[in-house]
């Protein structure tokens, strides 16, 4: 699956989810999946855990997080040396 694919599995609406990314079809936020991933669920877990959606949807989180990240920078703060 192409990253285009993969994408449109995404959806963006302001009377969805409070205009959150989602996974299409779904009220489960993209920031939702990107989370437990970075907890350190793995995809299996998230899986069993939200059974409506696939891996796909997974790797779709994944490339939206990817594509924000091209456009915002967070601010992430540097330790100073004492």
């Amino acid at each position: 699956m192409n990253k285009k694919q993969l994408l449109s599995r995404i959806s963006v609406q302001p009377d969805i989810c409070f205009g959150k990314p989602c996974i299409k079809g779904h009220r489960i936020w993209v920031s939702l999946i990107l989370d437990l991933l970075a907890g350190g669920m793995s995809a299996e877990e998230i899986l069993k855990e939200y059974p409506g959606i696939e891996r796909r949807d997974i790797l779709a989180c994944i490339a939206y997080g990817a594509e924000m990240s091209r456009e915002r920078y967070v601010d992430i703060p540097r330790k100073t040396r004492t």
